[in-house]
């Protein structure tokens, strides 16, 4: 199995991130906290599996506001990598100051830890251990270094074996990108600008395979952190 280590702070700083204090409460409705027990006794078993090999002390609890397509105000909860923390917190500040639309932000083990299911509820997220679609390389999502935002309208679409894969599978009609519908993600919308402006990778750019969900910081960026990763 992988071994990663506890990232410190130096590496962080090492790697140009600013480490948010640890529990810096924001009145507002956004604020990053550690893995606290009662937060890990939610985690424990669904999105934090038996076998997973990051350290609790990699990852942050967030707690964001975000506004849905009718402007409503809903408080919303991410688990993400100590690197990404202060930045993903501060995306969605930005986006909920904007009004951008995001409809639900919850801890996908809500819903079991399952992915399909999470995305059919177009619901935002970030950590969850598991592996790339297809194959037996662990996730940035496994890292907590990748987010996923209004998932339904924004699938995932890939090609295996000359079959064409969609997820979630519900998400059909959104693979035709020249469309207008709601919560869709566009190249430079505000989104993907307060994303790629930090550094993240837009899964919509790819060449083989589109994720129009998903920002990722780069493997360069994850091996500096996880040296085992590949």
């Amino acid at each position: 199995m992988m071994k990663f280590p506890v990232i410190v702070i130096v590496a962080c700083l090492i790697l140009g991130t600013v480490i948010p204090s640890f529990c810096a409460e924001d009145e507002s409705g956004f604020w990053v906290s550690e893995i606290d027990e009662a937060t890990f006794a939610r985690i424990k078993g669904k999105s934090y599996k038996d076998d997973c090999p990051i350290p609790l002390e990699d990852l942050r609890y967030l707690h964001v506001l975000h506004k849905d397509l009718q402007g409503i105000t809903h408080g919303g909860e991410l688990i993400c990598n100590v690197y990404i923390a202060s930045d993903v917190l501060e995306i969605f500040r930005a986006l909920f100051l904007a009004g951008y639309p995001v409809e639900r932000v919850r801890l996908v083990d809500e819903y079991d830890a399952d992915d399909e299911t999470s995305m059919r509820d177009n619901n935002s997220s970030c950590f969850n251990f598991r592996f790339i679609s297809h194959t037996t390389r662990i996730s940035k999502h496994g890292l907590g270094l990748a987010v996923d935002i209004n998932t339904l309208y924004n699938p995932y679409v890939k090609t295996v074996k000359g079959k064409l894969t969609i997820e979630p599978d519900t998400a059909g009609e959104y693979t035709d990108r020249s469309k207008k519908f709601p919560y869709k993600i566009e190249k430079g919308d505000l989104c993907y600008k307060l994303f790629t402006e930090r550094g993240f990778e837009w899964g919509g750019e790819w060449k083989s395979v589109k994720d129009y969900q998903h920002f990722e910081v780069s493997d360069e960026v994850a091996r500096k952190l996880y040296p085992d990763y590949r």
